[in-house]
């Protein structure tokens, strides 16, 4: 516990505590969850075929079948009820594919999740040096994303199948024996896929969680802040301030529209003496001396 308590103390393990670490957590939680759920399945079920000659009924015919449900290869032995030797039925149905499909991408989710969860613990600067890691874990991220809904759907359907091709009272009517009415068939035990149920939701579970996790590892690949600052590189190529530079007050811009600036003699006010142009000092007396200066003329 020490040594644990160190490593959290140095920060390794902080990340854990933030979205983008606890929910690969539970990433690798639940995918150990899903594939497991699925691929250690093993179900039965029983069925009974009571003859007419008592002899010859079998009352306790068992049937059983297991990942990855390659039912067609199971088969069980039933009496013909007519004297002679037992025939040999099968399933019906290969849903081998759905099945093995979930169970693989559960795997990878798995290895996958815990590869990522080292690399955050333990090398969290490289793998945000550049944002190259994290880009790379977004695309991998929207991958899983999608092939945990396709898997999920795919299973969901393919568990249906199983259920109904190992549903007992579909399964009697491939005995010939049972088509006879002094015969009575019956099914003794239905199989429990309670487990495959579950395997299912775990499927959805798992969608949910890495679909979430796109947005956590988004903010980190640095895509966000490049969207966001798309206009900031034209402000710079016409900044405002330089198309007032060119005709700004104080420079010649600001003189040639001046109507008292011109060439025809007319003041040109001092700023810096006292009485200037800020208190209409000399620029007043520029109006009344021509007045005077007329009537010297004349």
């Amino acid at each position: 516990m020490d040594v644990v308590n160190q490593l959290v103390a140095q920060g390794q393990f902080t990340i854990i505590k933030q979205p983008l670490g606890f929910i690969k957590v539970l990433q690798w939680i639940f995918a150990i969850f899903a594939f497991s759920t699925c691929g250690s399945y093993s179900g039965m079920f029983k069925m009974s075929v009571e003859c007419k000659n008592r002899s010859e009924s079998d009352l306790g015919i068992e049937v059983e079948f297991e990942y990855p449900f390659r039912l067609h290869q199971v088969y069980f032995d039933a009496p013909t009820c007519k004297g002679g030797n037992p025939e040999r039925l099968f399933l019906v149905g290969d849903y081998s594919s759905s099945a093995e499909f979930f169970v693989t991408i559960g795997v990878f989710s798995f290895l996958y999740s815990m590869a990522a969860l080292s690399v955050y613990c333990f090398v969290l600067e490289k793998y945000r040096e550049n944002n190259k890691g994290a880009q790379i874990d977004f695309v991998v991220t929207a991958v899983f994303t999608f092939m945990w809904l396709v898997s999920s759907c795919a299973w969901a359907k393919g568990l249906s199948d199983v259920k109904t091709a190992t549903d007992p009272d579909r399964v009697i009517t491939l005995i010939t024996a049972c088509d006879e009415q002094e015969n009575r068939c019956r099914e003794v035990y239905d199989p429990k896929v309670s487990g495959l149920n579950t395997s299912v939701a775990f499927g959805f579970i798992n969608l949910i969680l890495w679909g979430g996790n796109l947005w956590f590892v988004f903010k980190e690949t640095g895509w966000m802040a490049a969207f966001t600052g798309t206009y900031v590189p034209s402000q710079e190529k016409q900044p405002a301030p330089d198309s007032f530079g060119q005709a700004g007050y104080g420079q010649e811009g600001y003189a040639q529209q001046d109507p008292y600036a011109g060439s025809q003699g007319g003041y040109q006010p001092d700023y810096g003496q006292q009485g200037g142009y800020s208190e209409g000092g000399d620029y007043s007396q520029g109006y009344e001396q021509q007045p005077t200066s007329y009537a010297n003329q004349m």
